[in-house]
C-alpha cells in the first residue's frame, strides 16, 4: 500500500493488532515509505521558524521514530542531538539511515542520565554529518553528535541538559490524561530558557471529508481497543490546541504560537498550521554553556 516499497495491507493489519511498541517494530523497515512519516515540507517549515530563535547547543527529538526530526535538529544544534523512542525497530532503522554505526543504548546509560555525584551531561554519541545543513542563526561547519536512546517519553532518562526539544507526529499516541505528565517530563529535561517546539495543524471543518475520515478512524480505534488487547493508542482528534496550551502552562511553560505561512490560511483567516513554542522560564540558554 501507499508505495511499492510500503507495507502491505496484511502488514498494516498486523501492526494495528499489536501494541504501539511492537507495532512500530513491525512497521519500522517500511515506515519511511508511508504517509505516517512527517512530510519534509513540515520539517523544513519548522526548521526555518526555529532558525532565528537559535543557536542551540543540545537538542532532543521526542518520539523520534526513524529520525526525521533529528535531521532538523542536526541543522539547528551545535552540540549533541539525541533521539528517544519506545520502538527498538524504529531506532535501528534511524541509526542505519544516519550511518552512525553507534551501539544500542538503554535507559541506564542514556545521555544526560544521572552520573556519580549527581552530575548530568549529554553523552555525545557517534559522529555523523549534519542532515539538512545549518539553518539561519546557526554557524555552518559544526555537525552535532548523534545518540539514539530507547525509552519512554513519559519517563525521560535525562537531566536538565537540553536547549531544544522537538516532536513530530507523535502526540496521537498519548491519551489526553497523559499530557500533564508528558509535558512535565519535557519541562524537567530542558535547561532554563530552553524551548519545546512542535507543529500543530488546524482541525478540518465538518464540511471536509477529512473531518469524517478522522472521526471514523478514531471511533474505529476506540472499538478496537475496547475488544482487543494489547491496546494501540492512536487518535488523530484528541490533541487539541486549547488543551495543549492549558496543559503546557500548567507544566510551567510560557507558550507562544507562530504561524507557519507555507501552509496558508483557512477561509476565516486562521492559519492552517502553527508551531507551538513552549519556553522554560529562566532566561535564554547559552549555546556554549554545559558543553564541557
Amino acid at each position: 500500500m501507499f508505495t511499492p516499497q510500503g507495507p502491505t495491507l496484511r502488514e498494516l493489519v498486523a501492526q494495528a493488532l499489536s501494541s504501539v511498541e511492537h507495532g512500530y517494530d513491525l512497521l519500522a523497515p517500511k515506515f519511511d515509505h508511508t504517509p505516517f512519516r512527517t512530510p519534509d515540507s513540515v520539517l523544513d517549515a519548522v526548521a526555518r521558524a526555529l532558525g532565528p530563535i537559535g543557536p542551540f547547543d543540545h537538542g532532543l527529538d521526542l518520539c523520534c521514530g526513524t529520525g526525521a526530526g533529528m535531521e532538523v535538529l542536526s541543522g539547528l544544534c551545535r552540540g549533541s542531538v539525541t533521539g528517544i523512542d519506545i520502538s527498538a525497530g524504529m531506532l535501528a532503522v534511524g541509526r542505519e539511515r544516519a550511518g552512525t554505526g553507534g551501539s544500542k543504548r538503554t535507559d541506564a546509560d542514556a545521555p544526560g542520565g544521572a552520573r556519580p555525584g549527581g552530575r548530568t551531561r549529554p553523552w555525545p554519541g557517534a559522529w555523523a554529518e549534519a542532515g539538512p545543513g545549518a539553518y539561519e542563526g546557526v554557524d555552518q561547519g559544526t555537525s552535532p553528535h548523534l545518540a539514539w536512546v530507547r525509552g519512554d517519553a513519559r519517563a525521560l532518562p535525562f537531566g536538565p541538559v537540553f536547549d531544544l526539544v522537538v516532536s513530530f507526529g507523535a502526540f496521537g499516541h498519548f491519551l489526553p490524561r497523559e499530557l500533564p505528565g508528558l509535558f512535565a517530563q519535557v519541562h524537567s529535561v530542558l535547561r532554563p530558557g530552553g524551548r519545546f517546539a512542535f507543529p500543530i495543524t488546524a482541525p478540518p471543518r465538518p464540511s471536509s471529508p477529512w473531518y469524517w475520515a478522522l472521526l471514523g478512524f478514531d471511533a474505529g480505534m476506540r472499538v478496537r481497543n475496547a475488544v482487543w488487547r494489547p491496546p494501540f493508542v492512536m487518535y488523530y482528534r484528541a490533541f487539541r490546541l486549547g488543551d495543549v496550551q492549558r496543559e503546557l502552562t500548567r507544566a510551567g511553560f510560557e507558550v507562544e504560537l507562530q504561524t507557519l505561512p507555507e501552509f496558508g490560511w483557512r477561509r476565516d483567516g486562521s492559519p492552517r498550521c502553527r508551531m507551538v513554542v513552549a519556553s522554560r522560564s529562566g532566561g535564554a540558554p547559552s549555546a556554549a554553556s554545559g558543553s564541557d
